[in-house]
């Protein structure tokens, strides 16, 4: 039997949400393809990066069967107040769950307001699992705000995926400073706190990490000399 090739780490941007980005007179906003973050410089997005024909051709050149696509985490779509990202959210599901093969999704959701019946129904409608950012997933109070969306997941068997989320802004720091410490710390951060916080209570959950987790499994036999017992969960 031949086992599917599965790339569970893709972004592309359907339309929909490209035209919802550019309609925005504020963070997070498209001004032609020039990306606007808070907490990021101006970025210049390369258009053929979110062609779905081109994508679709890498994808079998690459010998991929399924390519999942989430909503970028660092976009701060997740982060931002419940009424002022719904319209993205949307547009996001909208255009993902309409990709033609080989592209599948991962869902998005509010962290500022989690609501487990509209994941429910993005799930229902095709979606494979939840992306969270790690910013949402890094201590104690993130579980517990998220809870009901990790429950629903948990609920019906389907995977998480935690994806760097906003950088903090910092107008000293080099272009490339948010790609490659910013992101990498909120993955370290992250995949401890799964094991603190996420695996003792909700144990048959399965979680994926970006970036190998900013190498923090690399550091489990730190952690037990530190005291802490060998990491659990999935």
């Amino acid at each position: 039997m031949t086992v599917p090739r599965v790339d569970v780490h893709q972004h592309v941007w359907p339309a929909p949400l490209v035209a919802a980005l550019r309609a925005r007179t504020r963070a997070p906003r498209l001004v032609g393809w020039t990306l606007y973050l808070d907490g990021e410089p101006p970025y210049e997005v390369r258009p053929e990066d979110h062609s779905i024909a081109r994508r679709a051709e890498l994808a079998a050149q690459d010998g991929i069967d399924l390519a999942l696509v989430s909503l970028s985490s660092p976009l701060g779509i997740e982060t931002l107040p419940a009424a002022d990202g719904a319209g993205l959210l949307d547009a996001y599901h909208d255009g993902v769950l309409a990709l033609p093969h080989p592209f599948g999704a991962w869902a998005a959701a509010s962290v500022d307001d989690p609501d487990p019946a509209a994941l429910r129904e993005v799930l229902g409608a095709g979606c494979v699992g939840l992306q969270l950012p790690a910013t949402a997933l890094a201590d104690a109070d993130g579980y517990a705000r998220c809870a009901p969306l990790l429950d629903e997941l948990d609920r019906v068997g389907a995977p998480l995926f935690v994806h760097p989320g906003p950088a903090a802004a910092d107008p000293s720091a080099p272009p490339w400073w948010p790609a490659m410490v910013s992101y990498v710390a909120q993955m370290h951060i992250a995949w401890f706190a799964w094991h603190e916080y996420g695996a003792p209570r909700l144990p048959g959950l399965r979680v994926g990490f970006a970036m190998l987790a900013g190498l923090a499994p690399l550091h489990a036999d730190r952690m037990a000399a530190r005291g802490r017992p060998a990491a659990s969960g999935r």
